[in-house]
């Protein structure tokens, strides 16, 4: 049975929103990142703790500054380690306030956390599946076409194709691995060395007219 915690809104899905607006009222600019190699370090062994979870360095910094050019953040993450038995919805929901918290200390925002804490690879919201992101758009009254969906791994780039997002590849995490192991599927993917990379490649455009 599909379940969903939330602080603000009735939810029917399997997914978690750590802080949720208006959104259908607004026009937005929207990004869409993983967290896990992308926001703070991965682990192979799952993030199972707050204590374990730490930023990458210029990660918080990045999404302040995407806030300031007007870019709604939202993360879309597997959380598999749930369904692994490997911590529960209370750890899970401790380790999220304590992002939310040092990127606000950062002076930025974390508008909404999606996650699917399923193992099932056939659970279609489950990245590589589109089900997760294509959720968003629809909570968010959002086309996702353009919106970019940065990840580390190639389920990031093959859920953000199939739900006809533009996928962008950072280096951090699982990133050096993917391009080594999957040049085909990477090779039309802009490639970034890190989060703070991607601020200044989508910022860098709108500063300029």
């Amino acid at each position: 049975m599909p379940f969903c915690q939330s602080l603000r809104v009735p939810c029917e899905t399997k997914f978690f929103l750590l802080h949720s607006d208006a959104w259908a009222a607004r026009l937005m600019k929207l990004i869409i990142l993983d967290r896990d190699g992308v926001i703070n370090e991965d682990s192979d062994a799952y993030i199972k703790s707050p204590d374990e979870w730490k930023p990458l360095s210029g990660s918080l910094e990045a999404i302040a500054r995407l806030n300031r050019a007007g870019y709604r953040v939202v993360v879309a993450t597997n959380q598999s380690g749930i369904g692994r038995g490997l911590l529960n919805l209370e750890t899970l929901n401790r380790i999220h306030s304590k992002m939310q918290r040092m990127v606000q200390e950062a002076g930025g925002l974390i508008d909404a956390v999606f996650f699917c804490p399923d193992t099932d690879e056939a659970n279609p919201y489950r990245k590589p599946h589109p089900g997760m992101l294509l959720e968003i758009g629809r909570r968010l009254h959002c086309d996702l076409r353009g919106v970019p969906v940065v990840g580390d791994s190639v389920r990031d780039i093959r859920a953000a194709r199939a739900a006809n997002a533009w996928p962008l590849l950072v280096r951090t995490g699982k990133g050096r691995r993917t391009l080594e192991q999957e040049t085909e599927i990477s090779a039309h993917v802009l490639v970034f060395d890190n989060l703070a990379a991607v601020a200044s490649y989508l910022i860098k455009p709108a500063m300029a007219t």
